[in-house]
């Protein structure tokens, strides 16, 4: 039991820093590029972490408890042990490195069956594809009206853009929290109390800010390099698309989902779409950053399957520890 309670800390503490390292991005690496210039970083911190307190919060009031929204139905609670912390260990180390790994592949496949995995991964190459879909129609339309490429906003419209960019990141952090929280939330009971739900909102806030400060790692570097994120208007649009993709498939099931792969392909099918459209911007440009990130998503989910497959053939069939 006490050997239980040690694995559940480290397993619960390098996952959260994972998750939040990783994934985070994904929702606030627009807000940051696109704020940075104008506000401190522990303003910005400071926001996230409000929104992110309300998810928290209204999830645990509307399910019974349950912060992961009722994500973790089909992976029922286990006792952890050392095997269910080599996950967030190896998707850290990743992390470090800069590879947008899927954590919901990285972590939950450390608990789940490979039927839940299976499906989880349909449901994730759904998404990606969806994203991309969506994203490509989306930009083909705005290019139409707007070149992404330079910051050209009348100076009416500037104030709007720059208020829209705290609205619309604010209900994208929230809609994936309610996704990937699941991946954090996994290692705990699935009914918290109040002392534990302060607690790791606590955990949560210091890792934000933490991230804020030393302005997004690695990982911002996946956003950074794609054509106009630094700019409100591009940075509002991202978000909005994102999270309506996100938010239909929160809607659709409680299955857990790679949030990973859709953010990477909502990125892949705008860059397509700008290049379709700006003859400047040629596909020779485009494929090159769209192919790694497609690379690293499959090789973290070699690195999942490969850990799934030890747990339940080798490890656990075998009894070692």
């Amino acid at each position: 039991m006490e050997m239980t309670l040690v694995y559940t800390v480290i397993g619960f503490a390098l996952a959260g820093y994972s998750v939040i390292a990783n994934d985070s991005i994904q929702t606030l690496g627009t807000f940051i590029a696109s704020k940075k210039k104008w506000f401190k970083w522990y303003v910005l911190a400071g926001s996230a972490s409000a929104v992110m307190i309300f998810a928290l919060a209204w999830g645990w009031y509307a399910y019974d408890g349950d912060i992961s929204y009722g994500r973790l139905t089909r992976i029922p609670y286990q006792e952890i042990q050392w095997y269910h912390a080599v996950a967030p260990a190896i998707l850290l180390l990743l992390t470090r490195i800069g590879i947008p790994v899927s954590t919901t592949f990285l972590v939950l496949s450390a608990f789940a069956s490979t039927v839940v995995l299976e499906k989880m991964l349909l449901k994730s190459v759904v998404g990606y594809g969806l994203a991309a879909m969506v994203a490509y129609i989306a930009w083909i339309l705005v290019s139409k009206f707007i070149n992404e490429k330079f910051d050209e906003v009348d100076e009416k419209w500037i104030g709007f853009w720059r208020n829209a960019v705290w609205v619309s990141s604010g209900w994208l952090w929230w809609v994936w929290l309610s996704h990937d929280v699941a991946n954090i939330a996994v290692y705990l009971p699935r009914q918290l109390d109040l002392t534990l739900l302060l607690i790791v909102m606590a955990y949560f806030t210091s890792l934000l800010f933490y991230i804020f400060y030393i302005q997004g790692g690695p990982i911002q570097k996946v956003v950074l390099e794609k054509t106009g994120t630094r700019y409100a208007r591009s940075a509002t649009i991202i978000n909005v698309i994102y999270a309506g993709v996100l938010f239909y498939f929160k809607e659709l099931n409680d299955l857990p989902m790679s949030t990973t792969w859709v953010f990477v392909g909502l990125l892949c099918g705008r860059e397509l779409a700008i290049s379709t459209m700006n003859k400047e911007y040629k596909f020779k440009y485009v494929f090159p950053l769209i192919g790694k990130d497609f690379l690293k998503m499959i090789f973290g989910l070699s690195v999942s399957v490969g850990i799934v497959l030890a747990i339940h053939y080798i490890i656990i069939p075998n009894n070692w520890f």
